[in-house]
């Protein structure tokens, strides 16, 4: 028969129990439900780009469905590597979240001989958002009114055709790459710092062709000051049906300007299936699609693996056009 001292001490230790477990079955969770207070979304450019009205949509949206507010946050610098750095080293309880690029996730780190964070190991792949459409555009005074034409003239005038981008390595910069190669071209590159530079010297004649942002050229299109000759996805974009797909012509000519969400390693699946869910919706909203296709983009949807297969693939595509271009690393 246990002793009084015994018999207390174990009602003492049941009375301790059943006031941090409550009762039998009702144990609290370790954390509240997620999420309970504001999230911050990096977009690694300036106010007033192409991802930071793509952030301000998705943060509109996703603070609606999620019940808390999404702070944008701009960070821009070093073609969006500060931004996607800074939550790279951010806590993964998924309050902190990046809207990387192409550029930031895919390609800067062939352009740097030091880089502050690996593509793959330093983040976790939440959703894929919008694709950014590319167009090759050309003067009108240069009489060449297809890419079939300019393919020609170009293998008829070797090396008198030169294209400008917004910089080494860019999309732009590479889309024209994969044109030479594709068509047996000898375009010269022409950096510029930004797309606006470039089309000033386009619409004045000292640039032949260039690769720009839809978003960019548009009302250039529109007015007649510039032809398209075709868009560098593997299809045609909605808001210009009349122009080919580069790959229309170049069977197997394809590369994308993107914007996707990731979050830092670690972050909890759990985390990662409801902001999915939640963009993949934002995302198809009529009104959200048909804000993006104004601006030059076009959703893009799908799940993280999507997303994890996409910038694997990218990586590989971006690095050998980077060394085929010649773009020495800084």
């Amino acid at each position: 028969m246990p002793s009084p001292s015994s018999a207390h001490r174990r009602a003492g230790l049941g009375v301790i129990a059943s006031l941090i477990l409550g009762p039998i079955g009702a144990m609290p969770a370790l954390a509240g439900p997620y999420p309970d207070r504001p999230i911050r979304l990096v977009v690694p450019y300036a106010p007033g780009a192409a991802s930071d009205l793509l952030g301000r949509v998705l943060a509109e949206r996703l603070g609606a469905a999620l019940g808390q507010s999404i702070v944008v946050d701009n960070r821009a610098g070093a073609g969006g590597t500060l931004g996607a750095d800074n939550v790279a080293k951010s806590s993964p309880d998924g309050y902190s979240l990046v809207l990387g690029t192409d550029a930031s996730q895919a390609t800067n780190m062939f352009l740097n001989k030091r880089f502050p964070y690996d593509a793959i190991k330093s983040f976790t792949p939440i959703a894929p958002a919008a694709i950014n459409h590319i167009v090759l555009v050309v003067n009108p005074k240069l009489g060449i009114k297809s890419l079939t034409d300019l393919i020609r003239y170009g293998k008829a005038h070797p090396g008198s055709l030169s294209f400008g981008s917004s910089g080494p390595g860019s999309a732009h910069h590479l889309a024209g790459q994969l044109l030479n190669e594709k068509a047996g071209l000898d375009m010269v590159h022409v950096a510029y710092k930004g797309g606006n530079p470039a089309l000033t010297d386009l619409l004045g004649g000292q640039l032949q062709v260039l690769f720009a942002s839809l978003s960019t050229v548009k009302p250039y299109l529109d007015s007649g000051k510039l032809n398209a000759l075709g868009v560098v996805e593997s299809s045609r974009v909605k808001d210009l049906p009349q122009v080919p797909s580069i790959g229309e012509v170049l069977p197997g000519y394809e590369i994308n300007s993107w914007f996707a969400v990731l979050g830092p390693s670690g972050l909890p699946q759990p985390i990662v299936t409801r902001l999915n869910t939640e963009i993949n919706k934002a995302l198809a909203e009529p009104k959200v699609v048909e804000q993006l296709e104004k601006n030059g983009m076009s959703p893009w949807t799908g799940s993280a693996d999507d997303l994890a297969r996409k910038i694997r693939s990218e990586l590989q595509t971006r690095e050998r056009l980077v060394r085929a271009a010649g773009v020495e690393p800084e």
